[in-house]
């Protein structure tokens, strides 16, 4: 499966999405820059890093949303190619439109980095088919900016439509209904703010992120 990087000046966990990439499909990534127009040909995954794209100016991810590559981005989600942001890159998709909410800083105003516990909320997409729904995972967080906002009208359209992927399944960040990750109405985009790249080797301390991966693949290959 060929997959690409996008990265924007500031990224900083551009490499890490790489390397988890690599593992599981044997394949090295594009390493898209952020001014680029087109994506290459054949992809199977489009992955949107984490990091402080533009030094979280403005407001994080708002001007990485407007950079030129990411409307080849919106174009080729809207044609169904599978999707996936991490952290800033959760916060650059809302930005571009691509997801419903915003993130907000951390009700703590604290920046947070260690191990989470996280409920697996739906199995029904590429990203979380090789979980189980109501399965419990644990991947790392490294935010300030994590909070998940939505208004409740939005938030029970996501709940009623099994579009949140994952909640925390402890406090983090006072996130609205403790979501940390949610899907697109046609599933092939994913926002999450954890990151499943850095748990992807049993040196990590456990592989839970590396199913996440494993299943786009599984679609890809079907």
């Amino acid at each position: 499966m060929k997959t690409a990087v996008i990265v924007f000046p500031g990224s900083n966990c551009d490499r890490d999405l790489a390397v988890a990439l690599e593992a599981v499909t044997g394949i090295a990534p594009a390493m898209v820059w952020h001014a680029d127009t087109d994506l290459p040909e054949g992809l199977g995954l489009v992955a949107v890093p984490g990091g402080f794209s533009y030094g979280d100016y403005l407001r994080s991810g708002a001007i990485a949303a407007r950079s030129p590559i990411m409307q080849a981005v919106v174009e080729q989600a809207g044609r169904g190619l599978p999707v996936l942001g991490v952290c800033n890159g959760f916060q650059v998709l809302t930005e571009a439109g691509l997801l419903p909410g915003a993130l907000m800083r951390n009700a703590g105003l604290n920046f947070v980095c260690r191990d989470v516990a996280l409920t697996v909320d739906t199995a029904g997409s590429a990203f979380t088919s090789r979980y189980a729904a109501g399965e419990t995972i644990r991947v790392p967080v490294a935010h300030h900016d994590g909070n998940y906002f939505a208004d409740a009208e939005t938030l029970d359209r996501l709940e009623g439509e099994g579009r949140v992927a994952f909640r925390y399944g402890e406090p983090v960040n006072g996130s609205a209904r403790d979501i940390a990750g949610i899907l697109n109405a046609q599933r092939n985009v994913l926002g999450m703010m954890p990151h499943p790249e850095r748990k992807i080797e049993a040196a990590h301390g456990g592989t839970d992120g590396r199913r996440l991966f494993e299943g786009v693949l599984d679609t890809i290959a079907a």
